[in-house]
């Protein structure tokens, strides 16, 4: 975890990974709370048996849950202890490049593109990476935008 308890420190890390988030187990538990609250039940992700005699053998993860969970991964890799509020202010481009079976373990691997000032504090471009254990493609890379208010 890296904290940045100054935006200065934060300006000085732009154009370096910051770093990497612990493993996270994908469980067919998450897919399915994931499917009841977005009503998404397509069943690649929530009928086990018909993904079974699918194209990957199993289920897979909503990619929009994979983007959802670049947020806790993110908190683990890095923290602005400068700013007396985080807003999550958007994405600029995001690629579901590879499937995340159940039972898969994902990481986060987090790099700081840019810090612009604001009004109030810094806003800071973030390039996250979720990685899947053993695969050597990504399931997903999106370009993060935050804003720190001061």
């Amino acid at each position: 975890m890296v904290d940045f308890d100054d935006l200065g420190k934060l300006r000085a890390a732009v154009g370096t990974e910051i770093g990497v988030s612990q493993w996270l187990t994908i469980d067919q538990s998450r897919i399915d709370t994931f499917a009841a609250a977005t009503g998404d039940h397509q069943w690649i992700h929530v009928d086990g048996e018909r993904a079974a005699a699918g194209p990957y053998g199993r289920t897979i993860a909503h990619g929009l849950l994979t983007l959802s969970l670049t947020v806790p991964l993110v908190a683990e890799v890095m923290t602005v202890s400068a700013a007396r509020m985080a807003i999550n202010y958007g994405l600029d481009k995001v690629r579901f490049i590879n499937p995340v079976p159940v039972g898969s373990r994902i990481r986060a691997r987090v790099r700081l593109d840019s810090v612009t000032d604001i009004p109030g504090g810094a806003q800071a471009r973030r390039t996250v990476t979720i990685e899947i254990d053993g695969a050597s493609k990504p399931a997903c890379v999106a370009e993060s935008i935050a804003r720190y208010l001061t």
